[in-house]
């Protein structure tokens, strides 16, 4: 059986005549960038985030550095983040001279462990990056409480957690701003990249929507040196329609990582293998369902020859990286981001995933520790 690790094609076809419809609308209007269809977009994700303002922009990477600008982050500051992430979370703290603070993560969940934030903090602190890593928001009460007492922002990094919620509150809403990624692997994604920042402050909005088109608000007065990254209308136009449908894919992929939970243990032998948990009060949308294998590079490479996809988030931590290699860090800093590097795989978890092709899934994880 074959099982792409992600199926966009069964996802796109009973779209296709909506979106194709939509696109070609945009194509005759011939308006591109920005305008009104961005707008619309945005207002239709503040209402579904539930903050006052969104912007729209050119890639989740770009909603973290305009958060940051917006905030004033410059050379010589410093921002806490993790090092078991995307390479944008530390890289756009780093494209503005500041340095990245990275703390241990929690070994269940992956996000950030609050009990270590307060001791990286120091006087050059101007931020806190949690990120909601796979869909599964980071205890967002325990780091608000930290940077409320020490002054500093809280910048979501909820790149894969569109939908998500704790505590009844929708991932984007939890910090000072949360931060979209429409990456078409996404739980919501487009044709391309894009991106996008919510906040509930109106200064941080306006601020984030001048730098995103050069620092101007009027065309070609500069009231500070910004960047170009706007989200597209044919983008915009794409998600808008597929926000109709986040909520019902979303379902599908808690309805997909329940089955994992029944099927695994059913399963002899796929018992090896440690599943995600989800903590209480958390709303987990499973952009990955991301678990933890003994042997876990021979596994893939069975899995591979048997048609199962996977992949592995992330491999090399932040810490470790090359380029990272002047903040001093060695191997064993930072060690359950480490361990997580070695040991995690993500499956297949798309809402369209079927129950054969599951139960597929787990019989081959079975078998490989069966043989081995």
């Amino acid at each position: 059986m074959n099982v792409p690790l992600l199926d966009l094609k069964a996802q796109f076809q009973p779209l296709r005549a909506e979106i194709m419809a939509e696109v070609q609308t945009v194509c005759d209007e011939q308006g591109f960038i920005l305008g009104p269809r961005v707008v619309a977009f945005e207002e239709s994700i503040a209402r579904y985030v539930g903050s006052r303002y969104a912007i729209g922009c050119a890639s989740g990477s770009d909603a973290l550095l305009l958060s940051l600008m917006a905030m004033g982050v410059k050379a010589g500051d410093e921002v806490i983040t993790i090092p078991f992430t995307f390479f944008a979370t530390a890289g756009v703290v780093s494209r503005l001279g500041a340095k990245p603070v990275f703390v241990d993560i929690q070994p269940d969940t992956f996000n950030i462990d609050p009990n270590l934030i307060e001791q990286a903090i120091t006087p050059r602190t101007k931020a806190i990056i949690p990120v909601h890593l796979f869909g599964q928001c980071a205890d967002m009460a325990a780091i608000n409480e930290i940077a409320k007492r020490k002054n500093v922002s809280v910048i979501e990094d909820a790149c894969q957690a569109i939908g998500a919620a704790q505590q009844g509150k929708r991932a984007g809403i939890l910090g000072d701003t949360g931060c979209f990624s429409f990456f078409p692997t996404k739980n919501l994604g487009g044709f391309g990249d894009g991106g996008l920042i919510t906040t509930n402050d109106k200064a941080l909005a306006d601020s984030m929507a001048m730098l995103r088109v050069h620092g101007s608000e009027v065309r070609y007065l500069h009231e500070a040196v910004g960047i170009n990254s706007r989200l597209d209308a044919l983008q915009a136009a794409v998600l808008q329609i597929k926000l109709k449908y986040l909520d019902q894919w979303n379902e599908g992929r808690r309805r997909n990582a329940e089955r994992y939970q029944q099927i695994f243990a059913r399963t002899k032998h796929a018992d090896r293998v440690a599943l995600p948990p989800t903590v209480p009060g958390n709303f987990h949308v499973y952009n990955q369902f991301t678990v933890r294998a003994p042997k876990r590079d021979e596994l893939r490479t069975f899995l591979r020859e048997k048609g199962v996809g996977t992949e592995v988030y992330y491999p090399l931590p932040m810490h470790l990286q090359n380029c990272y290699r002047d903040l001093g860090h060695q191997k064993g800093s930072f060690p359950l981001s480490e361990q997580a590097a070695e040991e995690v795989m993500s499956i297949p978890i798309y809402a369209e995933l079927t129950e054969a092709q599951q139960v597929y899934v787990v019989e081959m994880i079975a078998e490989f520790y069966r043989r081995a």
